[in-house]
C-alpha cells in the first residue's frame, strides 16, 4: 500500500474537519445572532451545502474510483442525475428512519427532514462519490472485508461513526436537565457531525496502522 494514497486520503479527510470548523465560525462574522445552538437550523443548511460541495470537488480532484473508461457526455449527464435521485431518495429514507426512531411524526418536520440531510451528506453523499450509483458496489463495500481501496475503508468507518454518533446524540434528549442542546434535533445532528469528524480522524490512522495487513484485491 502507498503511503502516498494514505496521505492523500488524511489531507482531503483533515480539509474535510477543517471545513466544518469553519461552518460555525465563519458564518457569526457576517450574521448577526449567528450561532450553532441558536439558530441551528441555518447551520445544518450552512454545513450539509459546504460539505457536500468540498465531497465532490475533492472526489474530482482526487478521483478515488477512477476508471479507465472513458464515458460520454449522455453517461454522466445520466449518472448524476441518478446521484441527485439517489441523495433525495436517501433523505426521505432517513427521514423515515428517524421517526420510526421516535421523532415527531408532523410537528417540526423542517428539522427532522434537515437532520435526514445532514446524515445523507455525511454517509450517501460520500458513498455516491465514491461508489457511484451503484447498488452492487455498495452492497459490496458493507459487507465484511468488502472494501477493495483505501477510500473504500475510510467510507466504511466514516459512514459507521456518522450513524452511531446521531443514535448516541438522542439519548440526552428526553433527559430533564434542561439544557438548550437538548431541543430536537440539536443534539443529533451535533452527534452526527461529531462521528462524521471522528470518523475522518480515525479512518486514515486506521488504515496506516493496519496498512501491512490490508491488501486490497480487485473481484
Amino acid at each position: 500500500m502507498k503511503e502516498a494514497e494514505i496521505r492523500r486520503l488524511l489531507a482531503a479527510n483533515l480539509l474535510c474537519v477543517f471545513l466544518i470548523i469553519l461552518t460555525a465560525v465563519v458564518p457569526a462574522f457576517i450574521w448577526d445572532g449567528f450561532t450553532v445552538l441558536g439558530t441551528h437550523l441555518a447551520w445544518m443548511c450552512i454545513c450539509s451545502g459546504c460539505v457536500s460541495t468540498l465531497n465532490v470537488v475533492l472526489h474530482l480532484v482526487l478521483k478515488p474510483n477512477l476508471s479507465a473508461k472513458r464515458s460520454s457526455f449522455a453517461h454522466k449527464i445520466s449518472r448524476f442525475l441518478k446521484c441527485c435521485i439517489y441523495f433525495f431518495m436517501s433523505c426521505i429514507l432517513f427521514h423515515a428512519i428517524i421517526v420510526l426512531y421516535g421523532a415527531p411524526l408532523i410537528e417540526l418536520v423542517t428539522e427532522t427532514f434537515l437532520l435526514a440531510v445532514l446524515l445523507s451528506t455525511f454517509t450517501t453523499l460520500q458513498c455516491l462519490c465514491v461508489l457511484g450509483p451503484n447498488t452492487q458496489a455498495w452492497i459490496r463495500v458493507f459487507s465484511k472485508n468488502g472494501a477493495m481501496s483505501i477510500w473504500e475503508s475510510s467510507l466504511q468507518i466514516t459512514t459507521v461513526c456518522s450513524i452511531l454518533g446521531t443514535w448516541f446524540g438522542a439519548f440526552p434528549i428526553p433527559l430533564d436537565w434542561d439544557r438548550p442542546w437538548q431541543v430536537w434535533p440539536i443534539s443529533c445532528s451535533l452527534g452526527a457531525t461529531f462521528g462524521y469528524v471522528a470518523g475522518l480522524i480515525i479512518a486514515p490512522l486506521w488504515i496506516h496502522w493496519n496498512r501491512k495487513r490490508l491488501t486490497y484485491k480487485s473481484r
